[in-house]
């Protein structure tokens, strides 16, 4: 997502067998780089529920999913 030189990601759930860019489950988050700190906000419970199922987060979006829960112990 974005425009050119102004990235914005989404956090979704996907089939492994889906293109990178194709089709995708669900959007449980989004990522912005930009901001100062960069915004993160991905919805923690579609997260764990996803995961009980089998799936498997990439290690961008495990580190993600850390740096959001590091930020709700220190609220």
């Amino acid at each position: 997502m974005g425009s050119s030189r102004r990235p914005s990601y989404r956090v979704v759930v996907a089939d492994s067998r889906s293109p990178r860019d194709g089709r995708f489950i669900e959007i449980i988050g989004h990522y912005n780089p930009l901001t100062q700190p960069p915004t993160v906000k991905i919805d923690r419970a579609k997260a764990r529920e996803w995961i009980a199922k089998g799936a498997q987060p990439s290690n961008t979006v495990k580190r993600l999913i850390e740096n959001v829960k590091e930020e709700a112990q220190a609220k």
